[in-house]
C-alpha cells in the first residue's frame, strides 16, 4: 500500500475593474489631469475639493472643462498632481519669471504689486518684450531663490 499525497494548489486571480469611460487616458486640460489623478486615487470630487481648498462645484467645472482654475489654486493643484502643468524654459529669464509666478500662484497683478510695477509690465517681461530695471531684477532674483 502506497502513501498518496493530495496536492492542493491555491491561486488567487486578481481582476482589476476597468476605469470608467470618463477616465482620461491622455489628459490635455487641467481638468482632465485632475480627473485622471483623482480616479487613480479613487477619490470623490468632494475629497479633491477638500484637498485643494475649493468647493466641489469648482472641481466639477474644472473636470468638465467648463472653467479653469484661477492661478492662486495652481500651487495646490501641482502638489496634488506631483508635477507642473506649465512648461517653460527656465534657463531664460522669462521662463524663470513665469515658472515662479505659477509655482507661487501669483497673478501678473499680484506680482506687480509686490514689485511696485503694473501688471502689464510683468506680462511684458514674461513675453520678453521688455526687461526689468536693475532694481526690479535684483528683487526678482531674490524672490527666485526663496
Amino acid at each position: 500500500m502506497g502513501i498518496h499525497a493530495l496536492i492542493t494548489v491555491h491561486f488567487k486571480r486578481v481582476i482589476k475593474k476597468p476605469m470608467p469611460i470618463s477616465y482620461p487616458k491622455n489628459p490635455k486640460t487641467v481638468g482632465e489631469h485632475l480627473r485622471k489623478k483623482r480616479m487613480e486615487l479613487k477619490l470623490l470630487q468632494s475629497d479633491l475639493a477638500k484637498i485643494l481648498g475649493v468647493s466641489t462645484d469648482c472641481v466639477t467645472y474644472w473636470e468638465n472643462n467648463k472653467s479653469k482654475p484661477q492661478i492662486q489654486h495652481y500651487p495646490a493643484i501641482q502638489l496634488f498632481l506631483g508635477y507642473s502643468l506649465v512648461k517653460v524654459n527656465e534657463k531664460k529669464f522669462e521662463g524663470r519669471l513665469k515658472a515662479y509666478r505659477w509655482r507661487k500662484g501669483l497673478s501678473h497683478k499680484r506680482l506687480g504689486e509686490m514689485l511696485g510695477v503694473d501688471a502689464s509690465t510683468v506680462g511684458s517681461w514674461e513675453k520678453g518684450e521688455s526687461f526689468p530695471s536693475a532694481g526690479n531684477l535684483k528683487e526678482l532674483e531674490l524672490l527666485f531663490k526663496k
